[in-house]
């Protein structure tokens, strides 16, 4: 029977050989190494950081933080170094939900014949 975490680790390596990796950390570079690409994905970040901090709170969202997050993702998105980035996040985030289907799929079926017998 293989080890678990041995798997884990291999999948671990096999995620950060793969292209989708490999491009989204050359496209994190091409942002990182522009000041004022950087600037602006970090304000993007923390705007959306923020948001999601007071979400999870339960507070209400202004209508000036809609307008200004809105505001930066405009921005964001007309910048092509940093659209790029966030293509490629994309890109590597679908491989990984394919990921986690995969393995969860013992305990969906396990749970899921649980509740056809009853």
């Amino acid at each position: 029977m293989p080890n678990i975490y041995d798997s884990a680790y291999n999948l671990e390596t096999a995620i950060r050989e793969s292209e989708e990796f490999q491009n989204l950390k050359t496209a994190y570079e091409t942002v990182m190494n522009d000041p004022s690409a950087k600037e602006m994905f970090e304000s993007f970040r923390d705007t959306q950081m923020e948001l999601q901090e007071k979400q999870m709170q339960g507070l209400e969202i202004s209508e000036e933080e809609v307008e200004k997050a809105r505001t930066v993702v405009e921005a964001v998105q007309e910048h092509q170094d940093i659209a790029k980035l966030m293509e490629e996040e994309q890109r590597l985030n679908t491989v990984i939900n394919d990921i986690s289907r995969i393995i969860t799929k013992p305990l969906e079926e396990l749970y899921g014949s649980t509740e056809e017998a009853n």
